[in-house]
């Protein structure tokens, strides 16, 4: 396990939980002097990872890109794979190709968190579960062909009513079997929706493929009331070999978050670092 930092390029995000925005040079060269070896990048879309706007971070600074975040579709322009019409659900997919491949460029998987959406109003859950599905499947076929993989990030019941727990999002996959598609537990959305943290990290076992580290009130983990014994036990119990990345609020402020995520991953979890 080792840690990593968000960085948001989003400016329509303003306000997220994300602990560094812009000029992502720089502010990757702030979390390296705090000890991080990688950076995940929220960007609004495809263009903004081109070798022209986006710099070589693992070539400049040695760090390496743990995920690209495809959130910037849902933020900036309502896309979602669930939407009620095909035309918005083709351009949701199509957002998150251009993403595979923009990413690819520093063998990045791609996260898919809030572009799953939701169902409602004229989808049933059903309909809504099998577009998840066929995007999913296809866009694991183009994440392989890239040598890279897509986190399928299951949320928290007020901002996705699909999958929101390690139970079902774990049996939806398990009859899914998509190719190149792994999850990304985040703490924040499991300790609303599980009983147990751990219990659920456990389930998802070799599904697991990213984890974001945070507290209770999405702060900087070691700021709240989150046991991470049990969570650090779990992720050993499962080999995990994955990044623990700091999506949370830059409270007090951004390099107070990133320091205080790092005392916490030391103190946790540095022991079974690979």
């Amino acid at each position: 396990m080792n840690p990593s930092v968000t960085i948001s390029l989003v400016k329509e995000a303003a306000g997220g939980p994300f602990v560094y925005w812009h000029d992502p040079l720089d502010r990757a060269k702030r979390a390296q002097n705090l000890g991080y070896p990688a950076v995940e990048i929220f960007p609004p879309n495809a263009e903004a990872l081109k070798p022209e706007n986006f710099p070589d971070i693992p070539g400049e600074l040695g760090m390496k890109i743990a995920a690209v975040g495809s959130g910037g579709g849902w933020v900036c322009n309502r896309w979602h794979l669930s939407h009620p019409s095909a035309d918005v659900r083709l351009r949701a997919k199509n957002f998150i190709y251009a993403l595979l491949d923009a990413a690819a460029r520093f063998g990045a998987p791609v996260i898919i968190g809030s572009m799953q959406g939701r169902y409602g109003e004229s989808v049933c859950k059903e309909q809504a579960l099998e577009w998840l599905g066929g995007a999913l499947l296809l866009l694991g076929e183009r994440a392989k062909a890239l040598g890279t993989c897509v986190f399928y990030e299951p949320l928290n019941r007020y901002e996705s009513n699909l999958l929101n727990t390690a139970k079902e999002t774990v049996e939806f996959l398990e009859r899914l079997k998509p190719n190149n598609v792994k999850v990304l537990a985040d703490l924040f959305h499991m300790n609303i929706e599980e009983s147990s943290i751990a219990e659920g990290l456990v389930t998802y076992g070799d599904w697991l493929g990213h984890v974001h580290l945070v507290d209770n009130q999405r702060q900087a983990a070691g700021s709240g009331m989150m046991d991470y014994s049990d969570i650090a036990a779990a992720l050993r119990r499962i080999s995990y070999k994955g990044y623990l990345s700091a999506e949370v609020f830059p409270v007090p402020d951004s390099d107070s978050a990133a320091r205080m995520t790092m005392d916490t991953y030391r103190r946790w979890f540095s022991g079974s670092n690979v």
